[in-house]
């Protein structure tokens, strides 16, 4: 990209260190922008120590994993240029505020007191909307009034650059200009080479990319090198209407693709609107219950016949999206704040955003999916332990989302492509493509997902009223439950979800999930008419929480707790398993285990939240607030506003991390971003729903 010369640069960083911009509720380590699906998840870099503090002007957009994708915003007041967005070489607004709610950043700025520029990022969440909800796309609108009571002419500009269209910058991209019938003026940016699915640094290497606004007589547009469009518009506040045909590498000469609105002479808020979002016909390979690697559609293809038909639809829909997005923050917003206040708020709604752009609609209207990818931990798809975590925000928002989840679970090992009697770790070793297992050589964390399973199947089922679900799956979640048996009570040498920590023998959170999913599978009996099964697992599990409480619990220490593992009582854990027994209403566990952790983990609370295990001083912001959820009302509040904390003040500067150090708020050696497990974040809202 072009950067600007040193000593103009340290004038910038001046400019920016001498605003004063509010930032509600929060200011997060990093910003999102664009953020609706795996590909399209572009962010700004807020941490402490990376980035600017969370000013839009004065730095570049990028990609979760990191690298830039180009993205510009420029404002012309009278005849004198500023940047609003990028780093493109130009004086800088003065940002004076910044809000996000769960579906929205929203920036306030002012240019020298003449004219408030508002930018609204909104990627739509619509979890009851399938066709919506299937869409890759994200807004932006660019709002301008008058500060000072007088008429201002006014010019506003945008560009993306290519980008987006590929993670490797040496990959040669084409682009085109067109305008729908429906008077939508677009960009579309694709690879000349598409490699469907495979992915460069994790951007995808196929698709069409669009970035499109408003027709009109006010508008031009153009596409070259990213000098000559900026500077076009920063000479006369137009563009040439031209599309350079030098069809190049990403990094030669930087094409961008730009439009510029001419607003006239404003005195009242005048507004335009943008678009970006990436169509491809084929977003994923599925097995499924054959042998064959098969393309599936994204889901929108069943809604819309061409992607310039989604990409109308979408653009000339911001109204009724934006609504519908606003009810879904409304809605998070007044019931976080009524279970746990406004700290509590400050996480969930910086959540959702990040857990839903994990995910990728697919399949047809009749017969849909979802497909997710474990960003950046290791791009495996539909990972169970990552589901699980994830699961109490699509069970609050649309109980329909979690079945859709596990649908590929249960036709891959239903069909028999899978050998293994304990539950499957994942379809795909890498996202776009689930493969599954035939070799049954997957990450073995047998007990961890053979008890995610079964309690995630009834925890849809409870929320949905759907019992249909759990009797035909009724087999396969009984031969799951036979492994919790064997192995709940005395869990051999394994990893559980947190592998990172590496394997254990006898782990004490672990040893309860098994026990919590055998009494979930009791209940599945009951509900099903296996009355006798029923009986006979409810005997187990309630057999084996007497002993687990004898094993697994340091009854001696100054503050009884549970242990991390057997026998071990100087060690400690975060007991977030312990949330499933109040999930799903079993009462399995006594009182007293509740209330010995409540009273524990005060005591050994850290900086900036309570450490996963007495192995490393780093903790997962999920499983805090699994464990917060079924706390007393103290230690559930301890819990967030710590995590609050941190939110405010970590030097972390990339989406959300569910994983970070207590005492230092830093990254641990292991760099978590941007995954779909801080859907977690909403567990308490699951009981407080009831």
């Amino acid at each position: 990209m072009y950067f600007l010369p040193l000593g103009l640069l340290c004038l910038w960083w001046a400019v920016i260190a001498e605003a004063q911009s509010a930032f509600s509720p929060a200011r997060p380590p990093a910003i999102p922008l664009a953020v609706k699906s795996p590909y399209l998840s572009t962010w700004l870099s807020a941490g402490r120590d990376g980035g600017n503090g969370g000013y839009l002007a004065g730095e570049w957009p990028t990609f979760w994993e990191g690298q830039i994708t180009g993205w510009t915003g420029l404002v012309r007041v009278d005849g004198q240029v500023y940047t609003w967005m990028g780093l493109p070489g130009s004086t800088t607004v003065n940002q004076t505020a910044y809000e996000y709610t769960s579906t929205k950043s929203i920036f306030t700025m002012h240019v020298d007191e003449m004219v408030e520029i508002k930018i609204t990022f909104l990627s739509p969440i619509t979890p009851n909307d399938l066709r919506r909800q299937s869409l890759v796309f994200s807004y932006l609108q660019v709002s301008v009034t008058s500060l000072d009571g007088d008429s201002h002419q006014v010019q506003v500009y945008s560009d993306i650059s290519g980008e987006w269209a590929s993670g490797d910058r040496s990959a040669i991209v084409e682009w085109e200009h067109g305008v729908t019938s429906n008077g939508t003026a677009y960009h579309k940016i694709h690879r000349q080479t598409p490699l469907p699915f495979s992915e460069y640094r994790d951007q995808a290497e196929w698709g069409d990319w669009y970035w499109a606004t408003d027709d009109g007589a006010s508008l031009t547009y153009q596409a070259g090198a990213d000098v000559d469009v900026r500077g076009a518009f920063a000479s006369n506040g137009r563009l040439s209407n031209t599309n350079d045909g030098n069809y190049r590498a990403i990094s030669n000469n930087w094409p961008v693709f730009g439009f510029a609105h001419d607003l006239g002479f404003i005195q009242t808020t005048t507004s335009v609107l943008f678009s970006i979002g990436l169509a491809q016909d084929d977003a994923i390979q599925y097995t499924g219950g054959s042998d064959a690697l098969t393309p599936v559609h994204s889901l929108w293809t069943s809604y819309f016949s061409s992607a310039l038909e989604a990409l109308d639809f979408f653009h000339n829909d911001y109204h009724d999206s934006d609504l519908l997005s606003s009810e879904l923050d409304d809605r998070i917003a007044r019931d976080s704040i009524a279970a746990a206040g406004q700290d509590y708020l400050t996480i969930t709604s910086l959540s959702a955003r990040q857990a839903f752009a994990a995910t990728q609609l697919c399949g047809t209207m009749e017969s849909p999916y979802i497909f997710m990818k474990e960003i950046s931990s290791n791009g495996n798809m539909n990972t169970v332990d990552v589901i699980f975590p994830a699961h109490p925000i699509f069970l609050y928002t649309n109980p329909e989302l979690l079945k859709l989840l596990l649908r590929p679970h249960f036709e891959i090992q239903e069909s028999g492509h899978y050998p293994n009697s304990y539950a499957m770790h994942d379809i795909g070793s890498h996202y776009p493509n689930a493969t599954g297992h035939p070799d049954g050589n997957d990450e073995p964390m047998p007990l961890e997902e053979c008890g995610n399973m079964v309690i995630m199947a009834l925890a849809y089922a409870q929320k949905s009223g759907d019992t249909q679900y759990l009797e035909q799956h009724y087999d396969k979640l009984r031969a799951w439950t036979n492994y919790l048996i064997d192995d709940a009570l005395y869990p051999a040498n394994q990893i559980s979800t947190d592998d990172f920590a590496g394997p254990l023998a006898n782990q004490t959170n672990l040893a309860l999930k098994g026990i919590i999913g055998i009494e979930a599978m009791s209940v599945i009996a009951e509900l099903t008419g296996h009355s006798e099964d029923a009986s006979n697992l409810t005997a187990y599990a309630h057999d084996y929480i007497e002993s687990w409480q004898t094993l697994g619990i340091a009854h001696s220490a100054a503050l009884p707790h549970t242990t991390l593992s057997y026998g071990s009582d100087d060690s400690h854990g975060l007991l977030y398993n312990l949330y499933s027994d109040r999930e799903l209403g079993l009462n399995l566990v006594p009182q007293s285990v509740y209330d010995i952790q409540s009273d524990f983990y005060p005591t050994i609370q850290q900086a900036f939240g309570v450490p996963l295990d007495t192995r490393h001083q780093y903790t997962k912001g999920d499983w805090e607030l699994f464990t917060a959820a079924v706390a007393s009302t103290s230690t559930r509040d301890m819990f967030i506003r710590l995590l609050a904390e941190w939110i405010n003040q970590t030097p972390t500067n990339r989406a959300l991390t569910d994983l970070y150090d207590t005492v230092t708020g830093d990254y641990p050696p292991i760099k978590f971003i941007a995954r779909p497990v801080m859907g977690g974040a909403f567990a308490l809202l699951l009981l407080t729903e009831g």
